[in-house]
């Protein structure tokens, strides 16, 4: 499935190939990790990121799930279809049909296939904006998160993309890592929402 452009878009791609390195931050002699100073220019691996953040490993197995279901859905329509023009073929072969039936019969399995086929091209444009979608929640999250990081540690410049530079000046983990607290956070807090909301509609009846 193709993604879609963003200003990030040089890295989407190898996000879904999920071949990322791992980029340790630097620690300091006592274990403890270090940060670049405020000020620095730094840098983020963005497939590793990505393919790390579980809001988008969460959202792409749903994703995958519904494709899973798409085509065990169509690959069932087919093996009917098929079966069926198997079955007129045969009718046809020994004589069991007239002329009319055959035509008949022909013209309603086009049309089938027609359908079949048109389904299968709806079902595909589905997937393709769902992912897009995804795509774009995503990286939204992700340069959201990293506007508010940058707002605390302050450095110069943090330049994104795919390269190889410095290790001390690479903040990719500690960008994941954030990224994964603040989306476990806001899952449990919107759980809490919905669970609240639910009591709240619930009949009186039910509330004693």
């Amino acid at each position: 499935m193709k993604q879609i452009k963003s200003f990030l878009c040089l890295a989407l791609a190898l996000a879904f190939a999920a071949s990322c390195n791992q980029n340790n931050n630097t620690t300091a002699p006592n274990g403890e990790s270090s940060s670049p100073a405020a000020g620095s220019i730094v840098y983020i691996q963005l497939d590793s990121i990505v393919s790390k953040y579980d809001m988008y490993n969460t959202l792409k197995s749903e994703l995958e799930i519904k494709v899973q279901k798409i085509q065990n859905d169509l690959q069932a329509r087919g093996r009917a279809l098929e079966n069926e023009q198997k079955d007129f073929s045969n009718k046809m072969n020994k004589g069991l049909m007239t002329q009319a039936e055959a035509e008949e019969k022909y013209r309603v399995l086009n049309n089938k296939m027609s359908d079949y086929q048109n389904l299968g091209a709806r079902k595909e444009a589905e997937i393709q904006e769902e992912n897009a979608v995804m795509m774009n929640k995503v990286m939204d999250a992700i340069e959201q998160y990293i506007k508010k990081y940058n707002d605390e540690k302050k450095y110069a410049l943090i330049l994104t993309g795919v390269f190889e530079g410095d290790p001390k000046l690479d903040i990719t983990n500690d960008i994941i890592e954030g990224l994964n607290d603040e989306y476990v956070k806001n899952k449990k807090k919107g759980t809490q929402t919905e669970e609240a909301a639910a009591e709240e509609s619930a009949p009186e009846a039910e509330k004693k």
